[in-house]
C-alpha cells in the first residue's frame, strides 16, 4: 500500500472536507489558496464507487466514476480532482499501474485543490514512479511537494528521494538526504528504521567509505544485532586490513551460532590458518566436512590438511591429504604427501607419493619434491637412485644449494656403506 493512500483515498477524508463550505490553506508569504467545497450528491456517487470498489465489483466501481466523469463540466476543481483520485485508487488496486499515475497526475492538475490533497497525491505519485524505476520524476515529485510545504520536511521523504538517488548513482547527494532523515528522526527521539541504515550503509559503500560503512554496520547491531551483521562487520574489518578484529568478531558470530554457512565457516577458518591457529580452523573444517556443511571436495580436503599440517598433527593430516590426491589431476598434494611421510620417517610410501607427484607434474616446486625423493631413497640405502634425484633437484634453482650440499653428504655416505659391505665380505 503506497504511504498517504489512507489519507487521499478515504471516505472519512471526504466526508470532514463535504462539511466545509470552504478550504483554504496557507502557502508561505503566498495569498492563501480557496477551494470549493465539495457538494453532497458528488460524495454520495463517490461513495457508490468505493462500496463497489471495497466489494470487489471493480468494473460497476469504475462505471460509477465514468457517470461522474460524463458531467464533469458541472463540477468543480475540487470534485474532479477527488473524482481522478478514486480512479486512481481502484487502478492501484487493481495494479494498473500506469493508469494509476495517470489519474493521479490528472488529480492535481485540477486547480484550486486543498494543498493537503495536492501533497498527499504527490506522495504517492513519488511512490508509483520508485516502483515504475523513474527515479528523476521522484525527485520532481518530491521537490514539487516540498515546494508546497510550510513546516518540517518529514523523514519519509527525504528516505524516499535518497532512495531515488541511490538507484539514479548519484550517491553524494543520496548520502545527503539519508543523513538528515536519520538524524532529524534521532533528535525527534525515534530509533531510524533498520531499512534507512541498511540503505545508508549500501550508499557510503559505493562512496568507497569503508570506515562509514563499517561505523553503521555495528550501528545496525547495536539496534537490531541480526546474525548477518556481524558478519558484514567482520567482512569490513578485513577491507580496513584490521585482521585482529576481523577474526575477534567472527569469533563472537561463530559462539553466537551466526555461523551457518558453507562460505562463513570456511572464512573462519582461514582465519584461524592466517593468525596462528590452525588447531582451530582444522578442527572448525573437521567438523563442518563430517556434518556435512562443508563438501569433502579438493578445494576444503586440501585446506584441511594443510591445517593439520601447520599445527603440527601431520597424523591427522595425511589420510586428509590423501583422499585429496586422489581428487586432484596435477602432482601438487601428492608433493605435499611425500613431505608429510617423510617427515613421519615412513621412507616408502613418501618415495611412492613423490614418484606419483613427479609423474602426474604440473608442481609449484618440482625441484623440492625430487629432494624429498632423494632423501628418502638414501634413507632406504638406495644411493644410486638417491643421487640421480638430488642431481635432478640441482637442476632447479630453488634447491640447487642444499641439493648440493645433499649430495655431498650422499657420496660420502655410499662410499662408507660400500666399505663397511666391503669388509663385511672380506671376513
Amino acid at each position: 500500500m503506497l504511504g498517504g493512500f489512507g489519507v487521499a483515498l478515504s471516505l472519512g477524508y471526504v466526508s470532514s472536507v463535504n462539511a466545509q463550505s470552504e478550504t483554504s490553506a496557507k502557502l508561505g508569504d503566498r495569498a492563501t489558496r480557496r477551494t470549493p467545497a465539495l457538494r453532497s450528491k458528488v460524495y454520495e456517487q463517490l461513495a457508490r464507487a468505493q462500496s463497489a470498489a471495497d466489494a470487489g465489483n471493480v468494473d460497476e466501481a469504475i462505471s460509477i466514476l465514468d457517470e461522474v466523469n460524463s458531467k464533469a463540466d458541472s463540477m468543480n476543481s475540487y470534485e474532479r480532482a477527488m473524482m481522478y483520485n478514486f480512479y486512481g485508487f481502484i487502478y492501484y488496486n487493481e495494479e494498473r499501474f500506469d493508469e494509476t499515475i495517470e489519474a493521479f497526475k490528472t488529480a492535481i492538475e485540477q486547480q484550486p485543490i486543498p494543498v493537503s490533497f495536492e501533497q498527499t497525491t504527490l506522495f504517492s505519485l513519488a511512490q508509483l514512479s520508485m516502483m515504475q524505476g523513474q527515479y528523476d520524476k521522484v525527485v520532481g515529485y518530491l521537490e514539487r511537494w516540498e515546494a508546497l510545504n510550510d513546516g518540517k520536511i518529514p523523514p519519509k521523504n527525504y528516505i524516499l528521494k535518497s532512495q531515488a538517488l541511490y538507484q539514479n548513482k548519484q550517491y553524494t547527494q543520496a548520502a545527503s538526504y539519508i543523513e538528515q532523515a536519520i538524524a532529524n528522526h534521532e533528535e525527534a527521539g525515534y530509533l531510524p528504521d533498520e531499512n534507512w541504515l541498511t540503505l545508508q550503509r549500501a550508499i557510503y559503500f559505493e562512496l568507497k567509505q569503508p570506515e562509514k560503512v563499517k561505523d553503521i554496520i555495528v550501528k545496525l547491531i547495536r539496534l537490531y544485532d541480526e546474525p548477518k551483521y556481524w558478519i558484514q562487520l567482520a567482512g569490513m574489518y578485513g577491507e580496513l586490513e584490521r585482521e585482529e578484529e576481523q577474526l575477534a568478531t567472527m569469533e563472537v558470530a561463530y559462539q553466537r551460532g551466526f555461523i551457518t554457512t558453507a562460505s562463513d565457516t570456511y572464512n573462519l577458518a582461514q582465519l584461524y590458518y592466517y593468525h596462528g591457529v590452525p588447531y582451530k580452523g582444522a578442527k572448525l573444517m573437521e567438523d563442518a566436512i563430517a556434518s556435512g556443511l562443508l563438501e569433502a571436495n579438493l578445494r576444503n580436503l586440501t585446506f584441511l590438511g594443510q591445517s593439520w599440517q601447520r599445527a603440527k598433527e601431520e597424523k591427522k593430516a595425511v589420510p586428509v591429504m590423501q583422499r585429496a590426491a586422489q581428487m586432484s589431476d596435477d602432482g601438487k598434494i601428492d608433493a605435499q604427501l611425500a613431505l608429510l611421510y617423510f617427515n613421519l620417517e615412513q621412507y616408502d610410501k613418501a618415495i611412492a607419493s613423490a614418484n606419483i607427484a613427479i609423474e602426474k607434474g604440473n608442481l609449484d616446486n618440482p625441484g623440492n619434491t625430487h629432494m624429498v625423493l632423494g632423501l628418502a631413497l638414501y634413507n632406504t640405502r638406495q644411493f644410486a637412485m638417491a643421487l640421480d634425484e638430488l642431481a635432478k633437484a640441482e637442476g632447479f634453482a630453488s634447491s640447487r644449494g642444499a641439493a648440493r650440499q645433499w649430495t655431498k653428504y650422499v657420496e660420502n655416505e655410499k662410499s662408507t656403506f660400500e666399505s663397511l659391505k666391503a669388509i663385511e665380505a672380506g671376513s
